[in-house]
């Protein structure tokens, strides 16, 4: 039988997150044990008179493709793929892994050069609105509930109670500090081993309130790509491609980068920065707002909507932000703010210890 949860969390994804119509094709990838929600959006996306089309990907075959692809078939363009993406209106990915840390031993630079030659259709999926709307997610794995230190029936309880919200009154509430940051110009976060300013990109702050990703909650917005100076030591690691970077500090002058060092896997960390010409810039300040999210799992797409807390994302800007810096890589790291952490907007305080002031 399936879980009640499953049909609820489909319901908002096909209704609210990426309001299916009648008439419109709609692609769902999504890993194997994923399954159970897949069928239950796949019905309802039916139900709606859409047209889905179900990728599903198969636990393995990445680490196997990264291991063994020449050359010329890590540099190959899905033309297909890509024909089918441009022919489509909405996109839902759902991640399930077994296993999160798959891709630890892989070449970076192989990594690194796949997401150069698919970006063209990642940056269409991500950035085209209003051609196609995307919505990100994951489903409950053993392995997510292992590297959040949960059994899975916890996991599953943690990850329900995150999405199953009030998205529409959330929303109205989270849009006050939207408008007052797209309003003002100077943004700087001050904590231990951190003084980073920056100037906002006008009026480039969006809401994340269950659209774009599921849970939803977090307002983002763009720097001005020059405009960052100082240093910021992050709290929570970062992983890519099951590569686990730990204790990582950041030098900015003038925008860029300059230095970057970690505990762990700086090396891996420093040639993902390397990726382009845009990769060493910020290209998304990003706060987290989720009610529900107050304890780090090592799941991004949880973790930058903590409440209280902060991430910076290296490369990509999003369209909608403004798009002030482009790149193939768009990475978040995230920075606990509720013990020792203020963000101050124009020269005043607006955030003290993770909690709001405006």
């Amino acid at each position: 039988m399936t879980d009640p949860r499953i049909k609820k969390l489909a319901k908002i994804v096909v209704e609210y997150s990426l309001f299916v119509k009648k008439g419109e094709r709609v692609i769902i990838s999504a890993d194997i044990p994923s399954q159970d929600l897949v069928k239950e959006v796949y019905k309802l996306v039916l139900k709606k008179g859409a047209y889905p089309s179900i990728h599903l990907g198969i636990p393995g075959l990445t680490y196997f493709y990264y291991k063994n692809a020449s050359k010329e078939q890590l540099t190959h363009f899905p033309k297909i793929y890509w024909y089918e993406v441009k022919n489509t209106q909405k996109f839902l990915g759902i991640g399930s892994p077994l296993n999160t840390r798959e891709l630890s031993n892989i070449d970076p630079k192989k990594i690194a050069i796949r997401n150069k030659v698919t970006n063209k259709i990642t940056d269409y999926i991500v950035n085209a609105k209003p051609k196609i709307y995307r919505c990100t997610m994951d489903f409950p794995t053993n392995a997510l509930a292992q590297d959040a230190e949960m059994s899975l029936e916890e996991y599953e309880n943690f990850f329900f109670n995150a999405c199953l919200l009030d998205w529409k009154k959330l929303s109205k509430k989270w849009k006050r500090i939207r408008d007052y940051l797209n309003k003002s110009t100077e943004f700087r976060i001050v904590s231990k081993d951190t003084d980073l300013t920056m100037k906002i990109y006008p009026k480039s702050f969006v809401l994340d309130d269950g659209h774009e990703n599921m849970p939803g909650g977090e307002v983002f917005g763009a720097p001005q790509k020059y405009s960052v100076n100082g240093y910021i030591r992050f709290t929570y690691p970062a992983i890519r491609s099951g590569v686990e970077v730990t204790n990582i500090y950041c030098e900015f002058k003038n925008g860029k980068c300059i230095k970057a060092t970690a505990d762990k896997n700086e090396n891996f960390l420093n040639k993902m920065l390397d990726t382009d010409k845009g990769s060493r810039y910020i290209g998304e300040i990003g706060l987290g707002m989720n009610p529900k999210i107050n304890k780090f799992t090592k799941n991004l797409l949880f973790d930058e909507k903590i409440g209280g807390t902060i991430h910076l994302a290296f490369g990509m800007a999003y369209k909608e932000c403004g798009q002030p810096n482009k790149s193939a890589l768009h990475w978040d790291i995230v920075k606990d703010l509720r013990k020792d952490g203020k963000i101050i907007v124009d020269g005043k305080v607006v955030m003290k210890n993770g909690k709001w002031l405006i």
